[in-house]
């Protein structure tokens, strides 16, 4: 059997050994981010750019393509029963491309949510309601040592986060 590699752990780089390093560690994090920002800004700039340069380059093509789809969806509306062979088929070969008709699945529109329910409790359509019953995390939350005498139920903090906010220092502009 083979011996497992050993690894060596990584140091930690770039630890502050004072608190000076530790507040220009800091402000090097600010200017960090702030160099990163402005790259993300000039990037989401030049991907802004060429996707209007996209749709600048493809409009023509797409109202050509959407004259064609809307045309021969007339044609074929008009020559179905002969495209279909008498209705026997939901689509027709071209050759080049198929045509198909399909038929869409059904959806429930409603309107009046409160007086739909109210009229299928009153017809007795119970099994158009759902009903639910949901915790409430919020109410376990206010009061945690209720919340703890339930089996399964345990709470908890979501830990610490460590956050470095640097200071944003106006950068000056050399006068002319």
């Amino acid at each position: 059997m083979a011996k497992p590699k050993k690894t060596k752990a990584k140091a930690l780089p770039r630890v502050p050994q004072s608190r000076e390093d530790a507040v220009w560690t800091v402000g090097r994090i600010g200017t960090l981010q702030r160099e990163i920002a402005a790259h993300k800004a000039a990037a989401d700039e030049v991907i802004r750019a060429a996707g209007e340069k996209f749709d600048n380059d493809v409009a023509d093509l797409a109202e050509e393509l959407a004259q064609h789809e809307e045309g021969i969806r007339v044609y074929c509306e008009a020559n179905r029963m002969k495209l279909t062979d008498d209705g026997k088929v939901k689509y027709h070969n071209f050759g080049t491309g198929t045509v198909k008709w399909r038929l869409r699945p059904p959806s429930v529109k409603l309107k009046g949510v409160e007086i739909i329910i109210e009229q299928c409790r009153k017809l007795g359509f119970l099994a158009f309601l759902n009903e639910e019953t949901k915790i409430n995390k919020d109410a376990m939350l206010a009061d945690p040592d209720k919340a703890r005498l339930v089996a399964g139920v345990s709470i908890s903090s979501e830990g610490e986060d460590f956050v470095v906010e640097p200071a944003e220092l106006e950068t000056a502009q050399p006068v002319k």
